[in-house]
């Protein structure tokens, strides 16, 4: 009766998950970028700042996301004299305030099942190895990420470190031994040794209860990064994405698999600037917010992939995803169909819309239980299983070249991902708002990063967007002499350059239906190379 009484309090907080929702008492500030961190300590005890402070009853201040800038503040206050919306226009007011933000809340995305006991890997696992026979809905063959192949490329490099943003992490569980990522900076001894704001944080950070203990008190956080960074052929439980990397945890999440957007920001900052080299993030809320979008962006300016769940709701992709420099994850079924519905609800489907990238397996995700080290009889239903597949992979690319950046990860996997294997009404030729580029292929994207470190030194050439509008501009730049041309599906050539160009040039793609292509590149010498371009 307990575990119908959960899973009806998972499925009820679904269902009501699409509404905005935000702390009564709580705003976020950030101060005009004229401002320096000293400028902005003085304002804060000035006179302007005090009335208001005592106004509002502020309980704190504390200052979130950039440390370096220190221009970002979370205020947690108690009136009731001003409402919510009054306490927002106070702050407007002061001049120096650049942006004044309420702190939405947002949840973690995956529902839990318990099952008895069955064989592991190959008969559960079906998102890594997919024979058809998965016995608990309609499996296809090979409808998976060739993960099993993939690990025969590499399985990580254990100088590589993965943040995983979720509700914690049973970093005591036999699947992660020696595999925790610690701050070397620090000692626990009561001080900020490494001066990051943050004192003893030797396993990461704690913002749901601003401590140093990350664990896992609800479970999301243990399945998500088991998917991601379980040690593989160890002879028990399952083998996740990468076996060898290390993982930072960072909790942002509480028991309630609830947190505030101030929490994920500092989480985001934190997690870049302490040296993780891609995040993962099974979290989505459903209001904008700019605060929010500049962590992303930060994310993404210190050239630290960010993959992020589009969100359960069978609607409109969730924020952060939604923003331009996220990477976001929709979620598929062991059919290679969109995940609509998910196991636990009717209502419930993989969110869709123009903002998405790729699709991985999401549905009845198999993974690491947060109580316990020998049960592994659990599993789980959401974009946020999605996720990790993808930040694991991204993460064994960077295992074979981690001078990779994120515009070249996006190519790849664009050019890798594996296109149409869903209803031909949902999953059409090219990008599409419900596979994105398509579901990722690991064995293909891990090839495309040796092969190019194989031919690195023939034909260097990079060339965006891909994909390109109907007719659009792509800017091309290269090192020696090349000419371009475009086959057709049905194998016809197009040529878009009639003489060679070097250096950085614009080009024009000739009108073309949306579909994909196979773009050929050609040198003076002869030397050719080819890769998949898409027409949107």
């Amino acid at each position: 009766m307990r575990t119908l009484t959960l899973l009806l309090l998972f499925i009820c907080i679904s269902l009501t998950a699409q509404e905005t929702s935000f702390a009564p008492n709580r705003i976020m500030i950030q101060f005009d970028k004229q401002y320096t961190p000293e400028g902005i300590e003085s304002m804060l005890s000035s006179s302007t700042f005090m009335d208001v402070h005592q106004q509002i009853n502020m309980q704190s201040i504390q200052c979130i996301g950039n440390k370096k800038r220190k221009d970002t503040y979370v205020i947690v206050f108690q009136t009731s004299t001003y409402t919510l919306d009054q306490v927002i226009e106070l702050y407007k007011e002061i001049d120096a305030i650049h942006i004044v933000e309420k702190d939405y809340v947002m949840t973690g995305g995956g529902r839990q099942f318990l099952i008895p006991d069955d064989p592991l890997f190959y008969n559960r696992q079906w998102s890594m190895f997919n024979d058809g026979t998965f016995p608990l809905t309609t499996a296809t063959d090979d409808a998976d990420i060739d993960m099993d192949e993939a690990w025969d490329i590499t399985t990580g490099d254990e100088n590589i470190i993965i943040a995983v943003i979720d509700s914690g992490l049973r970093y005591s569980h036999p699947e992660f031994q020696d595999r925790i990522w610690e701050n070397a900076g620090e000692t626990i001894d009561g001080i900020d040794n490494d001066g990051n704001g943050y004192i003893d944080d030797i396993l990461g950070w704690d913002f749901a209860y601003d401590d140093d203990n990350p664990v896992d008190d609800h479970g999301h956080g243990t399945n998500v990064t088991s998917i991601l960074g379980m040690k593989g052929d160890n002879n028990i439980g399952y083998a996740g994405v990468n076996w060898n990397s290390q993982i930072m945890t960072i909790k942002a999440l509480d028991n309630a698999n609830s947190g505030f957007y101030s929490w994920m920001i500092d989480a985001i900052y934190y997690a870049v600037d302490n040296g993780s080299h891609v995040i993962n993030m099974s979290i989505g809320g459903n209001s904008p917010s700019s605060l929010l979008e500049e962590a992303v962006n930060y994310s993404y300016s210190e050239n630290v992939p960010i993959v992020i769940s589009t969100g359960n709701q069978n609607s409109v992709i969730q924020y952060p995803a939604r923003y331009e420099n996220a990477i976001a994850a929709g979620s598929t079924n062991p059919d290679d169909s969109r995940s609509a519905p998910f196991f636990w609800s009717d209502s419930s489907g993989s969110n869709f819309g123009p903002e998405i990238d790729y699709v991985a397996p999401g549905n009845y995700i198999y993974g690491a239980n947060f109580s316990s080290d020998t049960n592994y009889n659990s599993y789980w239903g959401g974009t946020s299983q999605a996720a990790p597949h993808i930040a694991g992979v991204i993460s064994l690319m960077l295992s074979i070249d981690p001078s990779l950046t994120i515009d070249q990860i996006n190519e790849i996997l664009i050019n890798t991902s594996e296109d149409m294997v869903g209803p031909s009404n949902e999953d059409t030729p090219g990008f599409d708002n419900f596979f994105g580029h398509g579901r990722i292929n690991a064995r293909d994207a891990l090839n495309n990063v040796t092969l190019g470190l194989e031919n690195q030194n023939n034909i260097q050439i990079a060339i965006h967007p891909n994909p390109v509008s109907s007719a659009g501009i792509i800017t091309v730049t290269t090192l020696e002499n090349v000419q371009l041309s475009i086959y057709t599906m049905s194998g016809q050539k197009i040529d878009i350059t009639n003489e060679y160009i070097s250096g950085t040039h614009q080009v024009r793609f000739p009108k073309l239906s949306r579909g994909i292509y196979t773009l050929e590149i050609t040198t003076e010498k002869g030397d050719k190379e080819y890769k998949k371009y898409i027409i949107k």
